[in-house]
Order: structure tokens, then sequence, then C-alpha cells
């Protein structure tokens, strides 16, 4: 099966187009009337539901914060009464209040078909086991690859984050095709498997589908030639719907954007004005189909570069570059722009390290400085001092060539740095922590 629902996967653009701008109409007035936060931000800018007649007026639309859905927590942004709700997910509450997200029967089926489309566009069929190791529970990642795999006809191995050992076993045992969790995480799954005599390379394991954090394209390669498999890339945010809004196909050039359902937009993330195809901003995305929670040019803060050009898959949708970082995790480093996927890709260069990294940032004398830490690996640690001199300089040029910014490199013993079951952490901003 190369296309879940060709007759919409293959739209020409016109007519994608032309479905976008009759499911903005309907959205704005189904939040004018059911969403108090929507009908006020309109009344405040002026604009009703009848100032919205194409896809250029969506311009006109306020953004939406994820400071407003906390603002309004727990269900103040929803758009049906709670009866209609079947489902409630929330995003991580580690900076405040968390955020919620309601499900209406319908939203929930059109998700199952949104993660299905996304994974037979990387190449997962109906006769796949697919081994989920992302987090079940409040987190989207987990129930969302779940009902993919089962609306696509897949076998499900709901085997959700921690016991790694076990989860190796399950690996190996049921003979899982495809694995579903965060690149990081996987790593590590590799990394414990070694331990326990086994090697990833011996399992079934043909496909993965790999995402909820950003990661270079060196990391793909590492990932690849140590699994040896295909890894791909999926995006999605809890506060739009979970896993699927994007999602690579075998052609890994851009992930493909479900624009029947989504609006994709790209704005300077400064100036909040519109980016052309091709340029670099912030990704806002609008909701079209969803009931229990509608969102109009949410801001995710991703930045990507958006591309709509038919794929070589034969694909129309518009496809977004894999995501370079976060605006609000962008370092700021003497003048300079820094993101740890820059990092990444400079640590990924240098034959020696492993992919296991962090970024220690503090400021001494009001100077910012930046110490990146990274593993080395087992059969170099032990070297003589002069040899691992010269990785520490290798390791800082890299990094100068690729960020244009001078570190401290710090190597440290293999498995010296915490690893994480879901999102990897990878920066430790002392700057924010002793203000």
């Amino acid at each position: 099966m190369k296309y879940f629902k060709p007759e919409v996967e293959l739209l020409p653009r016109k007519e994608i187009v032309s479905l976008q701008e009759s499911r903005l109409r309907r959205l704005v007035r189904y939040v004018y009337e059911f969403v108090p936060f929507y009908r006020r931000r309109f009344n405040e800018l002026g604009i009703t539901p009848s100032d919205i007649r194409d896809i250029e007026d969506i311009r006109k639309l306020p953004f939406t914060l994820k400071s407003d859905l906390r603002d309004n927590y727990p269900f103040g942004m929803f758009a049906v009464n709670r009866g209609e709700i079947v489902r409630l997910h929330a995003s991580s509450g580690t900076t405040g209040k968390p955020t919620v997200v309601g499900y209406t029967q319908n939203d929930l089926n059109v998700w199952a078909d949104l993660v299905a489309r996304a994974l037979v566009g990387a190449g997962v069929s109906k006769y796949d086991t697919v081994h989920i190791a992302y987090g079940y529970g409040l987190f989207t990642g987990g129930l969302g690859l779940h009902y993919g795999v089962e609306r696509l006809g897949g076998t499900v191995v709901p085997s959700s984050g921690g016991q790694t050992k076990r989860q190796i076993q399950l690996i190996m045992d049921f003979e899982a095709t495809v694995i579903a969790c965060t690149p990081s995480y996987l790593l590590h799954l590799a990394d414990v498997a070694e331990e326990m005599g086994l090697s990833l390379k011996d399992s079934k394991l043909r496909v993965g589908v790999l995402g909820a954090e950003p990661w270079s394209e060196e990391m793909r390669k590492k990932i690849e030639e140590r699994i040896d498999f295909t890894a791909v890339d999926i995006y999605g945010l809890s506060e739009i719907m979970g896993p699927g809004v994007a999602c690579e196909c075998l052609e890994k050039d851009g992930l493909h954007v479900a624009e029947d359902a989504f609006i994709a937009e790209i704005v300077d993330p400064n100036t909040l004005e519109p980016l052309p195809p091709g340029e670099v901003g912030e990704l806002v995305i609008t909701t079209l189909l969803k009931e229990g929670i509608p969102l109009i040019r949410y801001r995710t803060r991703d930045l990507t570069k958006l591309n709509v050009e038919p794929c070589i898959c034969g694909r129309t949708h518009a496809r977004i570059s894999r995501i370079l970082g976060r605006s609000d995790d962008m370092l700021i480093i003497r003048g300079v722009n820094v993101f740890p996927s820059q990092i990444e890709s400079a640590l990924a260069q240098v034959e020696g390290t492993s992919p296991h990294y962090l970024i220690i940032v503090d400021r001494e004398k009001e100077l910012d400085t930046i110490e990146v830490w990274v593993e080395v690996l087992p059969e170099l640690f032990t070297s003589e001092v002069r040899s691992l001199e010269r990785l520490q300089k290798k390791v800082a040029d890299s990094i100068y060539n690729i960020c244009g910014i001078s570190v401290k490199v710090k190597l440290v013993e293999p498995k010296s740095i915490e690893r994480s079951e879901g999102k990897a952490k990878r920066v430790i901003d002392k700057r924010k922590i002793n203000k």
C-alpha cells in the first residue's frame, strides 16, 4: 500500500487550497459561535466570520499562544460541552499549568485516519507489528500512534516507556518490524541491547517512526547504520492533535502536512509577518477539522520552512523541513544564534564521539559561556591523554565551523550523561537558573 487515502493525498494544489478555504470559512463561524475566547478576540480586532473568504484572509485572524490555553485552563477553550468530550490529554505542566486538549469521538476518528496515513507514507502496512515505546497516558504520543496502527490494521505492541531490557526482549520475541519512539530513546535501546549481548541489527525492525524531539540528519545516519533500517521523522504536538500532523515518506525529503486537516503558515518569529516557501521561520497551524478544541493560527514555536512542490512519492500536500529547533529554545551566545540541533550535527561529524551530549550555558563576568559535554566511545575513553586532547580539539573545531562560536568541550565517559525515556534534555541554561 503506497497511499492510505489517495483521493485526498494526491489532490491537485488548486483543489487543496479550495478545500482549505471552505473548511476555514466553516471554522471561523464555528469558533465565533462556540468559543467565547475567539469571539472576544474577533471583536477586539473588528472582524467577523464574513470577513474571511479566502486563504489569504487568514492573516486577518488572531494568533493563539500556549499561554492562552493555560489562561483558560482547564476547559475554557473547548467548543463543545463536556458530554461530547470522550478523551482528555494534557501536556507537561513543568512551567505552570498544563495545556489541556479534549477530543470528541469524531476528533479521535480523524486523528486515527491521519496517523494511519502518515504511517503508510513511512512504509508501514497492515502486515507490520509496531512496537510503540512512546509514553502512554496524558502524553499524546503513545495512544496517538496506537490508534493509527490499529486503523491501518497492523499489530500494536503497546510497550510505552521504561523497562528498557524488557522492551528489547519484546522487540526480539514478538518480531516487531516497526518501532515508534524518540530518536534518543532508540539509541538508548541500542546501547542496552549491546549490554545484553544482543544487537537490534539482528531484530526484524525495518522502519523507525521517530519524533517528539528535534533530531539532525547526521543523527538519522547514525541510527540507520546502528540498526540497519529506515528512520523517518514524524511531527505533531498535543495542542494541535498529537503525532500525525506531518510525517516523512520514504523519500525523506520533508514531512508531508495533512493539509486537508491543517493550514500551515511560516511567519517571522519576531515580526509575525508571513514568509514565502523556502524561508525558515516559525510554524503556525490552524486546525480545520477539530471539534473539541479548534485552534486558529497556533504559534508552535517550532522553526522550519515550507515546500509546496509535489513530492517524488506523488503526494501533493505541502512539506515542512525537519524541525531546526524551537524559537524559544534558541541560544544567543555572544550575539550568535545557536540551536542544539546544530551542535548535534557538528558532533556527528567527529569520529569517536557518541550521539549523547549536554550543552551547559552560563555567564561569567557578563560574558556568556558555553560548554559541551560529549560522551566518548568506550574504546577511546581509555586512550592516552594526547589522543583525547586531539579529539577534544576536533569537536571544538567542528562546532566552530558549523555554529561560528568557540566553545569549551568536555569529554566524558560512556553512559555518564543521563538517558531519557521521553524527550532528551540537551540544554542546561544556568543563566536562567541563576537569575
